[in-house]
């Protein structure tokens, strides 16, 4: 049996081209399998795919409805407090809205959150307890806790 992996994570958004340019100005790399329906941005070993929200609700079988607060957020972790707020202040050019600025956290690191055009909420963090690999990739302690 092969780990569990995220491969794709698909943002149902409102107005793709807007979303496109939105993460396009974060620094996300456009794969060329994007069309008008669908962009793919390579994002390490993650895919980040932004499709029209009612084209996701419908072949979800579901109702697109406004969901408020869904309970989820979408996390990048820098290397440093002062890479946190560069990237803060990168996304908030780009068209984001702070949620929560960039603040000491209780639990010991640094971290903000901010929503992007169609307000699918970002936490940018700096854990002083992770560590990455050599392709950048977070690295969690094997075992258990």
């Amino acid at each position: 049996m092969t780990a569990p992996r995220i491969h794709i994570v698909t943002l149902g958004v409102s107005d793709l081209a807007r979303s496109w340019r939105f993460y396009q100005a974060l620094g996300w790399e456009t794969s060329p399998a994007s069309n008008e329906n669908i962009v793919f941005l390579k994002g390490g070993s993650t895919v980040l795919a932004l499709y029209s929200r009612s084209a996701l609700a419908e072949d979800a079988l579901t109702k697109d409805t406004p969901t408020g607060f869904a309970a989820v957020t979408l996390a990048r972790n820098a290397s440093s407090r002062a890479e946190v707020d560069e990237w803060f202040a990168q996304a908030l050019a780009a068209g984001a809205r702070a949620v929560k600025p960039p603040q000491e956290a209780f639990w010991g690191g640094y971290s903000g959150y901010l929503a992007d055009p169609d307000e699918h909420l970002w936490e940018f963090t700096f854990n002083p307890y992770f560590v990455f690999d050599e392709h950048g990739n977070l690295a969690l302690p094997d075992g258990n806790p």
